[in-house]
């Protein structure tokens, strides 16, 4: 049976030391896992549980891609985070199962169009129009689990045209790693392919055409950025 049409490839991620790549199925993200972040957009922090919103895998570019400015925003914000990779099927796992699903790391932008999801918020309406922006999750190469070690102090920032606008250290996040894996696994079935967006330190803030991001985290390769003309 022919389909009427087809459909863009999955993205694809290089993984640091290998020749096969990472293809991305699912992008999930943790919303407000940084208190100090939580703060500057006015929010509390629940440290009881992560809880979540999604990417289509249809919003993924690589680093080192140009993407237009998007349309239907005039406040484009860029957002810099670990990114958790799984390699092995999770499903109702424990805190120490989660370790053994994880392939690897990365660094990410979780780029968002701000007034959106603000008028989203205010309508208690789906952050989507926010959020699930074409070309707003950008992520870095891979690194294995087993080459970045533990996740601990390491630093993530984030610069603007050089300037640094975002600072924190990995050791910051509400929920660590483990304990977000272990908790998505209660509501889905985690597969390979599918990654974990696990939230922004503080000093989120708005991008203009020209500009040029570069996201970092100790041990990881860096994940860069140019804004494109509005779309």
């Amino acid at each position: 049976m022919l389909d009427l049409f087809d459909l863009p490839a999955l993205p694809r991620l290089p993984v640091a030391g290998r020749a096969e790549t990472f293809p991305v199925g699912r992008v999930f993200c943790v919303g407000r896992n940084y208190a100090a972040h939580a703060a500057e957009m006015g929010n509390e922090v629940d440290r009881e549980a992560p809880f979540y919103f999604t990417k289509s895998a249809f919003s993924v570019v690589s680093s080192g891609q140009t993407v237009p400015y998007p349309p239907g925003t005039s406040d484009y914000h860029h957002e810099v985070e670990f990114v958790v990779a799984i390699g092995t099927p999770a499903f109702r796992v424990d805190r120490d199962a989660a370790a053994d699903a994880i392939f690897g790391y990365g660094c990410g932008l979780d780029m968002t169009r701000r007034d959106l999801q603000a008028a989203a918020k205010a309508a208690r309406r789906p952050w989507d129009l926010g959020k699930d922006v074409e070309g707003s999750a950008v992520l870095g190469p891979l690194t294995s689990a087993a080459a970045f070690g533990p996740v601990g102090p390491q630093a993530i920032r984030l610069t603007v045209d050089g300037e640094v606008r975002q600072t924190g250290r990995l050791s910051d996040m509400i929920h660590d790693v483990g304990a977000i894996v272990s908790d998505l696994s209660r509501f889905y079935r985690l597969r390979p392919g599918d990654v974990i967006m696990t939230g922004t330190p503080a000093g989120v803030g708005p991008v203009q055409p020209g500009d040029v991001l570069e996201g970092s985290i100790e041990g990881l390769s860096p994940v860069t950025l140019t804004i494109g003309p509005a779309a």
